[in-house]
């Protein structure tokens, strides 16, 4: 990054910067359309190959330039985003202007609707520097996934990298306040803020929650540089405490810094003692939050595994990775540990009796916006902590709440088929199936909202003329059933 962004941005050059490019088309859309679905991934060894597929177009002069960091001529550029456009490049410390030539300083990427400037180069071969500012990763995409947008008045993220998470915040909120202890990636989240014309983003130098001492929020994202680590080599990785005791903190801290009513989403980290307890000291970080918690667990793996995955980067030296697999392990080992847990904790601040707390594990590949679901679950239960006796339950009108996908399985048997298995589906968010019977399957789909629960279940004990035992079997797992599914967001309170 230019020493030239570490100090003060000329916002108003950025922003001329943002329209410019956004009005060129340049977009995550065109990029893949132009270099293949892989080029957000593609490294050094791919360059020749992109730039041989880069269209002879004005866009496809601006992704030579923005995309691929690669120079270009004046003339090109300034046909492709105009002289505007070209005028402000130097003041906003995105490009220099040498002579005839535009040579580009850093990368800005189009992920979905933002622009996002950082230190991600697909140029770069080699270690990365420690002070190094991502763009938008794999662990950014999930903590995305996994937070509720309401619309609220103040929201803070906590290790805010390259802002990410504080621009998106930025489109539900009045007021976002970013924090990092990194200056170089406070630099690039104001350089962020003002290339998507976003001007309610406000950055804080400190570590974690220092620079908000005193302040509540009602929404609170941190992807934290979350890796249980012997290491303190790269900011955006290792949190530089022992052990997860920099999520401990995130967790218990985010929960003193929400509003009544508001929500957390933290990417964290966690140990497991016991490989067949692995979540114990999550579930007891949000036992004295006094939260409603949702534990959504990742990725995990044994410490060897856990030591192989973040040192993927030295696998082409056999001594230095070899080396560094026996100092992590040995720290691991030292630490009592059975196993390495990474993932989502969830957070609801409300008024009431004793919070509650739901493990359910996720598939990184099936997982989309969860935002809506993880709002309708937390809703969902809050209502059940009021609606704890099964006549209260049976009392409420439920409806189904998203793409919820009803699957019978069913074999020959003589001249008939039978049911021998069934599963409701969200196909939404974080696409959580549960078994049920074939009848329940009935009770799911005559739910409409405009009647009592029972009154649903009792409908389909007389259409199916079960026997009482048929009945109450049906009526229990409806209780059972129906609060699972509220719980997970699929069903919903009228």
């Amino acid at each position: 990054m230019p020493a030239q962004l570490e100090q003060a941005i000329d916002v108003a050059a950025a922003r001329i910067v943002g329209e410019s490019l956004k009005t060129a088309g340049y977009t995550e859309a065109a990029i893949t359309a132009a270099l293949g679905d892989d080029a957000y991934s593609a490294r050094s060894k791919e360059m020749p190959v992109l730039l041989r597929r880069i269209p002879p177009t004005r866009l496809g002069t601006v992704i030579r330039s923005f995309f691929l960091i690669q120079p270009v001529s004046v003339a090109d550029l300034t046909r492709a985003i105009g002289e505007r456009g070209v005028g402000a490049l130097e003041a906003a410390g995105v490009a220099e202007i040498n002579g005839d030539e535009v040579v580009p300083s850093l990368r800005i990427l189009p992920v979905a609707d933002l622009f996002v400037a950082s230190d991600d180069d697909p140029r770069h071969e080699g270690e990365f520097a420690p002070d190094f500012v991502a763009a938008y990763t794999a662990a950014t995409r999930l903590c995305d996934s996994l937070t509720p947008r309401p619309d609220v008045e103040r929201a803070l993220d906590v290790g805010t990298g390259s802002g990410v998470h504080a621009l998106l915040a930025a489109r539900h909120a009045k007021h976002v306040i970013a924090t990092d202890v990194n200056p170089r990636a406070l630099a690039f989240t104001e350089l962020n803020a003002a290339l998507n014309g976003l001007r309610n983003v406000e950055v804080r130098e400190g570590s974690l929650f220092e620079p908000v001492a005193g302040e509540t929020f009602d929404l609170v994202t941190c992807n934290a540089p979350y890796v249980i680590s012997p290491e303190t080599r790269w900011a955006y990785r290792d949190g530089g405490f022992a052990a997860d005791e920099v999520s401990e903190r995130v967790v218990l801290t985010a929960a003193e810094h929400l509003n009544d009513g508001g929500y957390a989403a933290l990417l964290v980290s966690w140990l497991g003692h016991e490989e067949a307890k692995p979540d114990a000291r999550a579930t007891e970080w949000i036992e004295r939050t006094g939260c409603d918690g949702w534990i959504l667990p990742i990725w995990g793996g044994d410490p060897v595994t856990h030591a192989a995955t973040w040192n993927d980067h030295l696998a082409g030296d056999t001594e230095a990775y070899e080396a560094a697999l026996d100092e992590w392990t040995s720290y691991l080992a030292d630490l009592g540990v059975d196993w390495v847990s990474e993932g989502g904790i969830l957070l609801h601040k409300r008024s009431g009796d004793a919070n509650t707390i739901r493990i359910d594990s996720v598939e990184e590949e099936e997982l989309e916006d969860a935002g809506d679901q993880i709002l309708r679950a937390f809703e969902s239960r809050a209502v059940l902590a009021e609606h704890e006796t099964d006549e209260q339950l049976f009392d409420a009108h439920v409806a189904i709440a998203g793409p919820v996908r009803l699957e019978l399985e069913l074999e020959p048997e003589g001249t008939g088929t039978v049911v021998v298995g069934a599963h409701v589906h969200l196909d939404e968010g974080t696409h959580p199936a549960v078994e049920v019977s074939g009848d329940m399957i009935e009770v799911l789909a005559a739910l409409d909202g405009a009647k009592r629960y029972g009154d649903v279940v009792e409908s389909v004990v007389t259409s199916l003329d079960f026997t009482p035992a048929e009945a109450l079997r049906l009526r229990r797992e409806s209780l059972e059933v129906g609060r699972e599914l509220l719980e997970l967001g699929a069903l919903c309170f009228e």
